[in-house]
């Protein structure tokens, strides 16, 4: 059973093709007025606890220091001693990195740093 839209709904989501297709807004901010406006819900990855071996094995695998580690991610470099001792479990953003890292590589944190 399809949601009835209401008029002011309908029309931003008719406003938003119409700047689509001239070219004011890309695929990607189109997908964010609709998602958002449609309720639909985009599945995001779950965030996968990590263990201070893990973070320092990530940090070895890329060949740099804890101080390194902590500028790239905004961290200071006792917190991330503390991490990877097992003292402080991350959590938040810094969990959520750490699994983009994880997975991908400190590739994307490269770029997002060099865009900025």
């Amino acid at each position: 059973m399809k949601k009835k839209l209401s008029p002011v709904t309908k029309t931003i989501v008719e406003t938003a093709k119409g700047m689509r297709k001239i070219g004011l807004i890309d695929e990607e901010e189109f997908q964010k007025i609709t998602m958002r406006l449609l309720k639909k819900e985009k599945k995001l990855e779950k965030t996968v606890p990590i263990n201070g071996e893990e973070i320092r094995a990530i940090r070895e695998r890329e060949h740099i220091s804890q101080a390194v580690f902590a500028n790239y991610l905004n961290l200071s470099v006792g917190y991330v001693s503390e991490l990877e001792r097992g003292l402080k479990k991350p959590k938040g953003p810094v969990l959520v990195l750490l699994n983009i890292i994880r997975t991908n590589g400190f590739d994307p944190i490269y770029q997002a740093r060099a865009s900025c």
